[in-house]
C-alpha cells in the first residue's frame, strides 16, 4: 500500500467520522449529560463495535451481511429498535444541572456497553466498510496487514473525531443554567436517536 493510497483512504475515513450519525449523537449526548471525563469511556466503547464491524469484515463476513437480506434485515431492525429506545429514554431524561452528580447516574461500564451496543447494532457501519475497504485493497500484497492498517486508521481517526465531539459537548453544557434548557438538550438528542433509528429501520438494502 502506498503512501498516497493510505492518505486516500485517511481522507475518506475522515469524513465519514465527521459525518454526523448513531456514535457522533451518543458521544454529544454523553458529553453533555456526563461531561468530558465521562464520555471517555463512550468513546472507547464506540471503538470496540467499530473494531468487531473491522474484524468481522476481514473474515469476510461483512461480504456475506452485503449478501443476505435476512441477515442485513435481522441486524437493521435491531439496531433500529435500539437506537430508537434510546431516543425515548434520552427524552424522558430530567433536567440536570451538576454534571459530577449526574456522572454518577450511570457508571462508566454502563456508558462503555451502551456506546458498543450503539456501534455494533449500526449495520451501515458494516456495509460500508465491506465495500470501502476492497477499494484499498492490493491484491497482490499481504491483505492481512493492509486490513489492518485500514483498521487501525478508522479507529485513530474516530478517536479523535469523537474526541472533538465531546470537548464541543463539554462547551455547550457551560451554557446550561436552568433544568429546563438540559431537559430541552435530552429531548433534542433524544429526537435525533429517534431519528437515525428510524431512518435506519426504513433504510433499503442497495446491491453492487
Amino acid at each position: 500500500m502506498t503512501l498516497e493510497w493510505w492518505l486516500t483512504y485517511l481522507v475518506t475515513t475522515i469524513i465519514l467520522s465527521l459525518s454526523p450519525g448513531s456514535g457522533a449523537i451518543n458521544t454529544m449526548s454523553t458529553g453533555i449529560s456526563y461531561g468530558f471525563r465521562g464520555a471517555l469511556p463512550s468513546i472507547a466503547g464506540l471503538q470496540v463495535g467499530l473494531s468487531v464491524h473491522i474484524v468481522l469484515v476481514g473474515i469476510g463476513l461483512g461480504t456475506l451481511l452485503t449478501q443476505s437480506v435476512i441477515a442485513f434485515d435481522i441486524l437493521k431492525w435491531l439496531g433500529a429498535a435500539y437506537l430508537i429506545w434510546l431516543g425515548i429514554q434520552q427524552w424522558r431524561t430530567a433536567g440536570a444541572l451538576d454534571l459530577n452528580a449526574v456522572s454518577k447516574a450511570l457508571p462508566g461500564s454502563g456508558l462503555f456497553k451502551r456506546a458498543i451496543l450503539v456501534n455494533l447494532t449500526n449495520p451501515k457501519s458494516i456495509v460500508f466498510l465491506a465495500a470501502l475497504f476492497p477499494q484499498f485493497i492490493i491484491p497482490n500484497q499481504p491483505q492481512g496487514a493492509q486490513y489492518l492498517i485500514l483498521g487501525m486508521t478508522s479507529v485513530v481517526v474516530d478517536i479523535i473525531v469523537m474526541i472533538g465531539y465531546a470537548t464541543l459537548a463539554t462547551h455547550v453544557a457551560k451554557w446550561i443554567k436552568e433544568p429546563h434548557q438540559m431537559r430541552l438538550l435530552n429531548r433534542i438528542f433524544g429526537s435525533l436517536f429517534i431519528m437515525v433509528g428510524t431512518l435506519l429501520f426504513f433504510a433499503r438494502k442497495t446491491n453492487g
